[in-house]
């Protein structure tokens, strides 16, 4: 397997994009990430999107997408995969550089999700869950996260305002990202009186769906030349799968897919989760940053919250989480949001995050599709 390396980055603000479609903010972060990769085209597009058919009614959008960014020609494929599109996209890319099929590569994630009511939303977000024994008798993806917080609250001995330091430290973080949508702080006796939407989870609770589009380049050993030098390195990626219904897991509170998927990237990697000096978990809800972090074995299990109360997940802390706001402040355009997550890890690792920058040379990013039914880590090291 040949190394993989991140030469370019491009993303467009999260916001609700009223006059842009989901072409138009795709192309504007293919052209930032080719302009700063110094090159003009790639032998490839792999496109995350989770609901472009269900909310814009538009299907075949990688070669839309391709052919408005003036790509038309180029291999381009749009991978689907819950909210866990944008990783298992950049999944695609890595292994297709890796592998020695393609030397350049550019993985776009992008979602259109301001068109259409709540409702609509709300449906097309459930097409995550178990169709036939879930959605069907109208659980929503709010309300299965909601009954995975109140079990893990039973059984830990927790209140809803202690995972309230989850939210806290996005929004103090989304503060300084340009790019986030919600660019202001909010306090624990805030995220208390916040309106419920699934009891126990709330407004500041839950991520806000938005528009939005990321791009990265990906690049061999020989296409990137001298630029490996100075580039971000993807030395592990894996993807697993668990159960998508809830009730047939054994324990719904342990994400197997999340431990499997980070295990086999650990081991690609050679490094140990002790080794990991940030993170950006998939923090659609609070309960499953909490829950993420144990599967991964960055928390024992049931300290996860706990370990957001103790102020080990701020940028000063042991394993920063969430460092540009994650999904719940700078907004979650559910295919695009794990190539945000690669874009925000990779300005970490290169030192431009600016006011949130930290101390790291190793960091993890991690996608889920629905509640924990396809999970995608990637490790990245510094130049």
């Amino acid at each position: 397997m040949r190394r993989v390396y991140i030469t370019g980055i491009g993303q467009t603000p999260v916001r609700e994009h009223w006059d842009r479609s989901a072409r138009d903010l795709a192309a504007s972060s293919i052209l930032q990430a080719l302009e700063q990769a110094g090159i003009d085209k790639a032998d490839a597009i792999y496109v995350g999107n989770a609901l472009s058919g269900e909310l814009t009614g538009q299907e075949q959008l990688a070669a839309l997408i391709a052919d408005f960014a003036g790509l038309t020609g180029t291999e381009a494929i749009r991978v689907e995969a819950a909210g866990a599109s944008g990783g298992a996209a950049v999944r695609l890319g890595y292994l297709a550089v890796a592998s020695g099929v393609h030397d350049t590569v550019l993985v776009t994630g992008v979602e259109k999700m301001s068109d259409l009511s709540g409702p609509a939303v709300e449906e097309a977000l459930a097409t995550s869950t178990d169709e036939e024994y879930e959605a069907i008798h109208g659980l929503s993806i709010a309300a299965s996260h909601a009954l995975l917080m109140r079990r893990y609250m039973y059984d830990y001995d927790l209140e809803r305002r202690d995972f309230a330091h989850f939210s806290v430290n996005s929004h103090r973080n989304a503060v300084n990202n340009e790019y986030a949508m919600f660019r202001r702080p909010i306090t624990v006796e805030a995220f208390e009186k916040a309106r419920l939407v699934a009891d126990p989870i709330s407004l500041l609770d839950s991520a806000p769906v938005a528009d939005g589009a990321a791009t990265i380049v990906l690049c061999s050993d020989k296409a990137a030349g001298k630029r490996a030098n100075s580039s971000v390195e993807i030395t592990g990626s894996a993807l697993a799968t668990d159960a998508v219904a809830l009730h047939d897991r054994p324990n719904p509170l342990f994400l197997r897919a999340v431990q499997e998927s980070a295990h086999k990237a650990y081991a690609q990697a050679g490094v140990t989760p002790k080794q990991i000096d940030i993170f950006e978990p998939h923090d659609a809800f609070a309960i499953l940053a909490a829950l993420s972090l144990e599967a991964s074995g960055l928390a024992p299990e049931g300290e996860g919250v706990r370990l957001a109360m103790e102020g080990e997940i701020a940028l000063e802390g042991r394993i920063p989480i969430c460092t540009m706001g994650g999904q719940k402040a700078r907004g979650y355009p559910v295919g695009a949001a794990g190539v945000y997550q690669i874009v925000e890890l990779a300005q970490q690792l290169r030192g431009d995050a600016g006011a949130n920058q930290v101390d790291a040379r190793v960091g993890m990013t991690q996608s889920i599709g629905g509640t924990g039914a396809t999970a995608v880590t990637h490790i990245l090291r510094s130049p």
